[in-house]
Parts: structure tokens; C-alpha cells; sequence
């Protein structure tokens, strides 16, 4: 039986009719650029997440991009992030002339540890950090309440990359809120692979700042307030009028893909709760967790069990293989192997499993027995 990482045809059959139809009509509009559609899906977005602004942009990475960019970021500036994501994350920072600050992870949840933050503002620089990014990783959320709360001593802004936590909820003092809605920016990857995927590249940030939302506007077409009007220098950063179109029509289907996500995980958690390895840990209950990935940590053998899935058609992937300070391009910050373990740990030992909607009993079925037989 072949089990592939991941398979979009399941969840492109649910809504084909409807996409065809909602591209179609993109196309014979000839408004292919911004326009009512993004107007709409920016509307529809801001309250699933539950912010007063949302804007389209062009992907995920650009949605930080611009948003460090809207908050001033630039060459002498600090930004504390995790040593621990997609590239993206610290490459928007360093494109910017300013310099990454990794911190650890959390080991049960892999995402910034809030002690591992203070620390690196406490320590030497601390005075240049212009912003903190806190990731929630494989579809849930960092634990935001004390990271915000560290930002807010030192008047430092957050910028939530939720590029993998569309819809993940955190039980803040404030209430239960979503991934994205409780820093000065959230961030959003569209890529085909998130549990809300466009057709293409696609992007959003969420704030609820009016003076921010404005800025971000500006920046995303070329930092001009009026046409050919320049007050400063932005990007191309829009969002595409088809991508737009296609999020609308998925967008409502989003809560009933994710539960099928978690109902997958739990089945995973069922089947091999007893084999020598973890299963992901749901930090605030399954119920808060997308599971963008399903992420198991492998003690020992990690690529040998690698190996041995895929002689079994069974797809999974490492994410992710090198930590932030171990890479090439970040040689020159004078970080060394040992720095983060948290991070090394998890980059040496996880493994991610098929996890999405479509996904059946007897794929996972299958799965789990190969993952079962490895050990045996």
C-alpha cells in the first residue's frame, strides 16, 4: 500500500466544482492583481482569526518580510527568534540587514521557550532587539502569554509566524485566542502543503494596530500611498486576485479539515502509543493542535526507520534536518554545535508521518505495523 506524506487530491475533491467555478470567474474578470476578491478573503480571514485587520500578501516569508520591515527592522537591529523552523524565519531577518538571535526550544513542544528568550534579552545586545518571532511549529502555538508578557517589559513588538498554525487556539489570560492574534503581527503561509493551501504562493498578516495595517498596505505595493507616489520604499508583495478566490472557497471547510488532522493524530497516538518513540505532545489539548505536521520523536535510528518506511512506500520527511545556527549561511554569528540541544536534539531525532484529511484507517493502519515492525 503506498501512503504518501501528503496527498491533496482528497481534500481538491470537495470543493473542485466550486474552485473551478471561483477561478473561472477570476479569469473572466481580467482583475488578476489585488481587487474585490482579496478585499473579500482579507475580511473573511481577519475573522476566523480573530483580528481586526487582515492583509493579503504574497506568501508566507513576505508576510514576515513586511512585517519586520512595517516595524523598522534594519541593519544594527537584533531579532530573537527560535533556532528551530523553516528557513524563512531567520532569513527575512538577516535580508534585512539586521542580525538573528536564536534561542532554544521547548523539548515537549519544540517551539520557543520563553526562559530561553528572557535570557537572550538579559544578555549581551539585549538593548538592540527590535522584535521577537515566535513560531507555532507543526500546528501549535508557542506559549504566548509569557512571551508576550517578556516583550511587553521592554516595549519589544511580536511577530507571530503562525505560517503553519492557521485556526490553533492558546488559552491566554485573556481568553481563548488564535494563532496570529496575539502579538503585533500574525503571519500566514497559503503554500499548497498548509492545512488552508492556495493554488500557489499566498500570504496574509493580521493586526489589530490601524497605524500598522496602514503601513503594511503601503509596503506591499512598492511603500506607495498613492499611485506613483513614493514615500518609501516597499515591495511587490501582493496577493494574486485566483489565490484570493480559492482560499474563499476552502476557507470554510478549514474547521472540518482540521479535525479530520486531529482525528488522524489521535488514531497515531492510539496505534503506536507503545512503541519506543514520542508522539507529538498537544500542549493546550489535541482540540488547540492543527497538526500541520504529525511530528514523532525517534530515540535512536531515526533514518534507519526512514529508510525502512519508504522501502514500504510510506512517505514521511525531516523537519528539520539543521538547526538555524548550524547553518552555512549564519557561520559568521560564531555560534557552535551544542548552543541549543533542544533544537539539535529535535533536528537529529524527529520524523513527520502522513497526517492529512483523506488520510485512511488503513493507510495509518499500515503505517503504524511498519513503524511497529521496525521495532520489533
Amino acid at each position: 500500500m503506498r501512503v504518501p506524506l501528503l496527498d491533496l487530491r482528497p481534500q481538491l475533491a470537495d470543493v473542485e466544482a466550486e474552485l473551478k467555478a471561483a477561478v473561472l470567474e477570476v479569469v473572466e474578470s481580467t482583475c488578476y492583481v489585488m481587487g474585490p476578491k482579496v478585499e473579500l478573503f482579507e475580511k473573511a480571514a481577519a475573522d476566523y482569526v480573530g483580528s481586526r485587520y487582515a492583509i493579503g500578501v504574497s506568501s508566507g516569508t513576505d508576510a514576515l518580510l513586511a512585517s519586520l520591515m512595517a516595524l523598522g527592522v534594519g541593519a544594527g537591529d537584533r531579532v530573537v527568534t527560535t533556532a528551530y523552523s523553516f528557513f524563512a524565519t531567520a532569513g527575512v531577518i538577516a535580508r534585512l540587514g539586521a542580525t538573528p538571535v536564536f534561542a532554544d526550544v521547548d523539548p515537549d513542544t519544540l517551539n520557543l521557550d520563553p526562559g530561553a528568550l528572557r535570557a537572550c534579552l538579559d544578555g549581551e545586545g539585549g538593548e538592540r532587539v527590535r522584535a521577537i518571532v515566535p513560531v507555532h511549529l507543526f500546528g501549535q502555538c508557542a506559549d504566548m502569554d509569557p512571551i508576550v508578557e517578556i516583550a511587553g517589559e521592554r516595549g519589544i513588538p511580536v511577530v507571530e509566524d503562525a505560517a503553519q498554525a492557521i485556526g490553533a487556539r492558546y488559552p491566554s489570560r485573556q481568553g481563548e485566542k488564535r494563532a496570529g492574534s496575539l502579538g503585533a503581527f500574525g503571519c500566514f503561509s497559503f503554500f499548497p502543503s498548509k492545512n488552508l493551501g492556495a493554488l500557489g504562493d499566498g500570504g496574509l498578516v493580521v493586526t489589530d494596530d490601524a497605524q500598522l495595517r496602514d503601513q503594511l498596505v503601503c509596503l506591499r505595493d512598492h511603500g506607495a500611498r498613492e499611485r506613483y507616489h513614493h514615500a518609501q520604499i516597499g515591495g511587490n508583495f501582493r496577493l494574486d486576485a485566483i489565490q484570493a478566490a480559492a482560499l474563499l472557497v476552502k476557507l470554510p471547510l478549514l474547521e472540518r479539515w482540521h479535525e479530520a488532522r486531529r482525528r488522524n493524530a489521535a488514531y497515531y497516538d492510539e496505534k503506536i502509543d507503545d512503541v519506543a518513540l514520542r508522539t507529538p505532545v498537544a500542549a493546550w489539548g489535541r482540540g488547540a493542535h492543527v497538526y500541520n505536521q504529525y511530528v514523532i520523536g525517534v530515540p535512536d535510528r531515526r533514518d534507519e526507520l526512514r529508510r525502512f518506511l519508504a522501502e514500504r512506500e510510506i512517505g514521511t520527511e525531516v523537519y528539520y534536518p539543521i538547526p538555524f545556527h548550524l547553518q552555512e549561511c549564519f557561520a559568521s554569528l560564531g555560534y557552535s554545535r551544542g548552543d541549543f540541544p533542544n533544537a539539535e536534539f529535535a533536528a537529529e531525532h524527529s520524523l513527520a508521518l502522513p497526517v492529512y484529511p483523506g488520510l485512511t484507517r488503513e493507510m495509518q493502519d499500515h503505517v503504524a505495523g511498519a513503524i511497529r515492525a521496525f521495532y520489533a
